[in-house]
Order: C-alpha cells, then structure tokens, then sequence
C-alpha cells in the first residue's frame, strides 16, 4: 500500500498499483553526453519488454530510429515530458515538432554540450513568446 495525505482529516491509504498508474516518465533523445547526465539524475527506466525512456543519438543511429522512438514517446501513456536535445530535434525532428500540437507530452528542447541553445529555433520559446508578447523572439 502507499501512503496518501491529504488536508482533510483523514488518511487514505491507495494500492501501490494505483499509485503506478499516476505515475508519469520524461523520455529523452539527445547525445550522449547530454542523455548520461540525464540517467545519472534517475531519470532512465527500462521496462520487463526491454524498451526504455531514452535514446541515444550518435552517428551509427538512422533517422527512421529517431523519428520511429520520437512518435513511440508521444503515443506512449506513461510519457509526459519528452526532452530532445536543439541539435536532433533540427537535423532530423524539426517538421514533427513544428506540426505538434497537443499539451502532453510536452516537447521540450534543451541544449547540448556541444552546441549552444539557441531559443530562435525552438519552436515551444516561438509559440510562448508569440503568445505572451505577441512577437516572435528577435
């Protein structure tokens, strides 16, 4: 069982597969170097099929992988975040991303060790900005 409070006076207790089903992944595609520090915070899970919440992206990896685990990731249930580093999401995911539009997952690029961020090309800054201050970031 698991432990849930609430500000009511009573404790409830729920089945710790209830609680599983609440439970919600980030997924991430990215480099290396980016996807290992991203393990290293526990982030990483492997499922008992073997498939896991992470991909990395190096020279021997097609562009039919990459696009192929992307959609996997955003028709998963247990995904919410999928972080994809600004340097895959422009060489092989860019018209994907640009033509999504739901709320979750969420699609989030991040920079990478090898290449800086530049908020110009990510789409989710464009929408926000556009939407906040009604401009496109300069």
């Amino acid at each position: 069982f698991f432990f849930f409070s609430s500000r009511r006076r009573h404790t409830r207790f729920l089945p710790v597969s209830w609680a599983r089903r609440c439970v919600q992944e980030t997924a991430i595609i990215g480099d290396e170097d980016t996807v290992t520090g991203f393990l290293l915070t526990g982030i990483g899970e492997r499922n008992t099929k073997g498939e896991t919440n992470f991909l990395i992206v190096d020279s021997q990896t097609t562009a039919k992988q990459i696009e192929d685990t992307f959609v996997k990731y955003l028709r998963s249930p247990n995904i919410a975040i999928v972080l994809v580093s600004q340097q895959v999401a422009e060489r092989y995911l860019r018209q994907m991303i640009n033509e999504y539009d739901q709320v979750v997952p969420t699609i989030l690029e991040i920079p990478s060790k090898e290449y800086e961020y530049d908020p110009k090309k990510d789409t989710v800054m464009q929408k926000a900005n556009r939407l906040l201050y009604g401009k496109e970031i300069e």
